[in-house]
């Protein structure tokens, strides 16, 4: 485990608070530290409408950071994953002038994610839509496996199942799927 001695956080702490921002930050689905064919781990991952993606890469240390920049996807940035892209460490670990062009900056201070410098928006290329997908899909395997037998569509469909096992209406308390709200289901620009 990574600890900054300064503050205390662990990497794993850190990344918790990432997929808290993400969520707060709009973005309906979010993974953190899944593998992608790129061989990139993103600590975490969020996807907003639109297909547009928001990646954040939490460092405790300097040398963290620093490492980072080595990564091939950092050498070659249109390998790399996120429409938007932030770093997220404690308070003075790294200044904005040394961020890679277009990415944001995120602190963790006083217990609060605050955004430093904003990110660009456009920094995902086709290449990078495409290891984005590879990493869903992957994803959804993985819980495929850990539901077996039944497939995610199966899955999906149970509120069917419990409308079945109730005589044709669902438990109160439940909303029909057509009926639940999902930002990634309404027309939009293609990804």
């Amino acid at each position: 485990m990574r600890y900054n001695v300064s503050v205390g956080m662990t990497h794993a702490q850190l990344v918790a608070k990432a997929v808290r921002w993400l969520r707060s930050y709009r973005c309906g689905v979010v993974l953190s530290e899944q593998a992608c064919v790129s061989g990139e781990m993103p600590d975490a991952i969020g996807w907003k409408h639109g297909c547009h993606s928001v990646l954040v890469e939490c460092k405790v240390t300097r040398g963290d950071f620093l490492a980072d920049r080595a990564k091939p996807f950092r050498q070659k940035p249109e390998k790399g994953v996120g429409s938007e892209r932030f770093y997220l460490t404690p308070p003075a670990l790294v200044k904005i002038e040394e961020l890679p062009v277009g990415w944001g900056l995120l602190e963790l201070r006083r217990g609060r994610v605050e955004m430093m410098q904003p990110s660009a928006r456009n920094l995902r290329s086709a290449t990078g839509f495409r290891y984005e997908m590879n990493l869903l899909l992957a994803s959804l395997r993985r819980v495929e496996v850990r539901i077996e037998p039944q497939s995610i569509t199966d899955f999906l469909k149970w509120k069917n199942r419990m409308a079945e096992y109730n005589r044709g209406t669902l438990p109160e308390g439940l909303t029909a799927t057509e009926k639940e709200q999902n930002v990634f289901l309404e027309p939009d620009l293609p990804c």
